[in-house]
């Protein structure tokens, strides 16, 4: 059981020493620059999350299902989105990349999105950059950023640089 451990922190390690130097490129963006680059911004909450490896069992992917609370941007009139990221966890095996964004079950979030190719599923925008974790405010119910910003504000926000 120790040497599965071992084995799973070993390519975790690795794959962060790795995947730094690539991911370490990437660059702040401003927000009137990531909704541009967006094909859909959302608003949801995680329901599902599931773990899979890559036809040539060289990466794993992690879907991640959202139930959307609004179109900010691209409304495709679907309740739900697939949202596909690196990362996860298949049996003994985890892989763990810098950058990228990660989801938890039941997580409330606000993503920048963009079409995964000819698929269904969507990538995260800028990587860690385009999404942001969502809480409620302790002393007003509000739904805030972790940084603070109330959600409803920054909705706003959004929408202005979008009609400009």
């Amino acid at each position: 059981m120790a040497t599965k451990s071992m084995h799973k922190l070993f390519l975790i390690l690795f794959l962060l020493g790795f995947c730094s130097t690539y991911f370490a490129q990437q660059e702040a963006i401003s927000l009137k620059e990531l909704i541009a680059n967006s094909d859909a911004i959302i608003t949801g909450k995680v329901t599902q999350q599931t773990s899979s490896w890559n036809e040539d069992k060289t990466r794993i992917y992690t879907l991640a299902t959202l139930q959307v609370d609004e179109y900010i941007k691209g409304n495709n009139g679907e309740n739900t989105v697939t949202i596909k990221y690196l990362g996860g966890e298949v049996g003994d095996v985890g892989e763990l990349y810098s950058h990228m964004p990660r989801f938890e079950d039941n997580e409330e979030v606000l993503v920048f999105l963009n079409k995964d190719g000819n698929k269904s599923d969507y990538k995260v925008s800028n990587g860690e950059n385009g999404k942001i974790s969502l809480i409620t405010d302790s002393r007003t119910g509000e739904l805030i950023t972790n940084s603070n910003v109330r959600v409803s504000s920054l909705k706003k926000q959004i929408k202005n640089l979008i009609a400009e």
